[in-house]
């Protein structure tokens, strides 16, 4: 069972822009899910979403690091009470910003249901990184 979902991606939009966008609770709320979050060390976030169709509703956990363009955080989904960690890193280029995204941990979650989660998370990785794209472009186009 693969444990890790890793996600590059390069924006061509300045670091702090970026930075923002994954650790300001408006700007998260904005192109991910309604979110209660600082990124502070120790503080205990929740990302609130409508009911969907796959029944997740509230995302909670507790920051464990945050300085300067690295973030990392426990995820805890809805009522399953089993932990695992998100890593956001952030590194300058000569054209913008790259983005590593890491989600470690999933091989806590028991048997199928693990497979199940690994699938679950890649493909909703996958989408917020689109959303987090279309929401740096539209924020450029504003300004």
């Amino acid at each position: 069972m693969n444990d890790v979902i890793k996600k590059e991606k390069v924006f061509k939009h300045p670091i702090d822009k970026v930075w923002n966008a994954i650790s300001k609770a408006e700007e998260i709320s904005a192109w991910f899910i309604q979110a209660d979050f600082k990124a502070e060390k120790g503080y205990k976030y929740t990302f609130t979403s409508e009911p969907n169709e796959k029944g997740c509703t509230v995302i909670s956990g507790e920051v464990k690091e945050s300085n300067p363009y690295k973030l990392v955080y426990t995820w805890i989904v809805a009522e399953m009470k089993v932990e695992t960690t998100v890593t956001w890193q952030l590194e300058p280029t000569e054209d913008g910003t790259k983005l590593y995204l890491e989600h470690s941990g999933i091989s806590n979650y028991e048997g199928e249901t693990a497979v199940h989660m690994f699938e679950s998370f890649n493909g909703g990785w996958d989408n917020c990184i689109s959303e987090l794209t279309d929401y740096l472009k539209q924020l450029v186009n504003a300004g």
